[in-house]
């Protein structure tokens, strides 16, 4: 009998490992709309759906492994991460899926709110919180739209013999920022972006990523707390924060 295997758990969603099957429960159903959408529009390997009976989305395993975890460091060679940027490009050069993605004013106003409960609740010292805000601007600034993952943490992109499988987690797939791609992959990895870059094959505002480095690490650390997870462990968000010091 095959055990049950955890994933990710918290109150808004779970995904569960039975065998070669994964079992993703949502309470949100317009994300899974979102990417089973996504999914089928984006030119690169993605899980098959299996079935459907919200709230839950039953997928296919992805063979290999994904590229790594943050906080850890990274066991694939420089050709994954160079296929893993080729992969990407693929994606941003493709067109363009049919529902927008948000606003920059959005975004500005969010990274605004999520750095004053930082510094309200003391969670951080106030000069890294204002620091960060600083290099957080770089990313916001008007940009051309691609085909955007929303999402591409490393532990999303899987690969096997260097070559890329497929990509998982496509619930925030939308139209946004190349940068925003190319910075979530590397965020906490910064030793791999030149590898990433050669694989994307064109010019990359290093700024930009960097800004988004920041914006990602100030604005994801309340949710990631709420729900249970650790921003102060060793290579996450907050020591993405300090380096930029």
């Amino acid at each position: 009998m095959e055990e049950i295997e955890v994933v990710v758990a918290h109150s808004e969603r779970a995904t569960l490992r039975v065998g070669d099957v994964f079992l993703k429960i949502d309470v949100d159903q317009t994300r899974t709309d979102v990417e089973v959408r996504a999914m089928a529009l984006a030119p690169i390997p993605t899980p098959q759906v299996l079935w459907r009976k919200p709230p839950v989305l039953a997928l296919a395993a992805l063979p290999g492994t994904a590229l790594g975890n943050l906080g850890e460091p990274s066991p694939a060679a420089p050709a994954a991460w160079a296929a893993a940027g080729a992969a990407v490009r693929t994606l941003h050069d493709a067109p363009l899926p049919p529902w927008p993605g948000r606003r920059l004013d959005e975004i500005a106003s969010r990274l605004h709110d999520e750095c004053a409960w930082l510094v309200t609740n003391g969670v951080l010292p106030k000069d890294v919180v204002t620091r960060n805000r600083q290099v957080a601007e770089a990313a916001l600034r008007p940009w051309k739209p691609v085909f955007m993952h929303g999402d591409l943490q490393i532990t999303h992109v899987f690969v096997e013999d260097d070559e890329i499988t497929g990509v998982i987690d496509w619930s925030e797939a939308a139209q946004g920022d190349a940068m925003y791609d190319l910075a979530v992959l590397t965020l906490g990895h910064e030793e791999h972006l030149n590898d990433l870059v050669t694989g994307y094959g064109t010019h990359v505002d290093l700024d930009v990523i960097r800004g988004w480095w920041s914006w990602r690490s100030l604005v994801a650390a309340r949710w990631l707390i709420e729900n249970g997870f650790d921003p102060s462990l060793p290579g996450c968000e907050f020591d993405v924060l300090r380096a930029r010091m």
